[in-house]
């Protein structure tokens, strides 16, 4: 069963019913020893922080790439996205103008071509994440050997076991499929092994604490939901467990949903129609000056959907990154009206 089929979202692999290996694997499996490192450098001038133990260090921006996918996926409801060669030049512009940081997923349907196409002559300059969604270990080398060719590079730097399969084959799965990106990671053809979620956080956590694990990409933002979800005390709890021990374990640590996707983003005055518009732009900036605060992430990745989208990223990054009592204020308020929107009220908590 391929659960990467264009047009098979997350919610459909997590209603599909397949067993999860038995067993444990060891924890403390062996990472990388002597992977290759890149010589990626920038001129870009926001912050740069190293990124844990893989020997990179990067601007802090990172181009996410699953708000350019097709307009149901990424664009909630705005205008139709840009023509798939506005995508790629949207992509090489992030390149130029300095971004080091690419993260995809086979599940974003025309992410990966689209990085493809605009990075693939500058492989060795960037660094390039995937992810892998499948049900069973032994569709894992085929999902990774479609990635390469796609993206049309011979290595990929980190391949992530992508949340939705965490959620559904819990901790002893979703280590049968870490046991195959090693064997896929000492022929090589990726670099390093990482892991994503947007809740099942408690999971997530005991993965970390694996020590099989080169990076962590984690939601991580002021609005707490996830993909579908909003999060509860516990889960918030268990989060931060994950960022602790992943930063004990030097850890690379990229915060995603950093605009609460649609929340604090483009749709922000759809979401709170009546909001006072001059409020609503500044939304981005409390909400990218709130992680900021947090010394221990090493990466924002905030999807991209419009061309333009980059550059106001990189105006807030390069500005004062102070987190004041108005961005809390902001925050807040803005925050406890979305909370009692229709739309996340009908997500369960978790």
């Amino acid at each position: 069963m391929d659960c990467e089929r264009n047009g098979v979202d997350r919610r459909d692999f997590l209603k599909t019913g397949f067993g999860a290996a038995a067993g444990v694997l060891g924890a403390g499996v062996a990472t990388a020893q002597a992977a290759p490192v890149k010589t990626i450098t920038s001129d870009l001038k926001i912050p740069v922080r190293r990124f844990g133990k893989t020997g990179h260090s990067f601007p802090i921006l990172g181009h996410g790439g699953s708000a350019m996918m097709a307009k149901e996926y990424g664009y909630y409801g705005l205008s139709d996205p840009p023509a798939i060669e506005d995508r790629v030049k949207m992509v090489r512009d992030a390149y130029e103008k300095g971004i080091r940081y690419f993260d995809n997923a086979r599940i974003y349907q025309e992410s990966e071509s689209v990085m493809g196409e605009a990075l693939h002559d500058v492989a060795d300059h960037v660094y390039i994440a995937s992810k892998v969604l499948v049900g069973e270990p032994g569709e894992v080398r085929s999902s990774v050997e479609k990635s390469l060719e796609t993206l049309k590079v011979s290595r990929i730097d980190c391949i992530q076991i992508h949340g939705p399969s965490i959620e559904r084959l819990k901790f002893e799965g979703a280590m049968h499929l870490h046991a195959e990106l090693v064997k896929l990671r000492d022929e090589g053809l990726i670099r390093f092994i990482g892991l994503t979620g947007h809740n099942a956080f408690e999971e997530m956590y005991q993965m970390i604490a694996s020590g099989g694990f080169d990076q962590v990409l984690i939601e991580y933002g002021y609005f707490r939901k996830g993909y579908n979800t909003r999060h509860s005390d516990t889960s918030m709890e268990w989060r931060e467990a994950c960022l602790a021990k992943a930063h004990e374990l030097d850890m690379g640590i990229v915060a995603m949903k950093v605009l609460g996707a649609w929340v604090f983003n483009h749709n922000a005055q759809n979401v709170v129609p009546d909001y006072d518009p001059e409020a609503v732009k500044r939304l981005p900036t409390a909400a990218i000056r709130w992680v900021m605060q947090d010394p221990r992430v090493s990466v924002l990745n905030i999807g991209v959907s419009y061309p333009g989208d980059v550059d106001k990223n990189i105006a807030i990054l390069q500005g004062d990154l102070t987190f004041t009592n108005e961005d809390r204020l902001l925050l807040a308020d803005f925050s406890a009206k979305a909370y009692l929107t229709e739309r996340v009220q009908g997500f369960p908590v978790v």
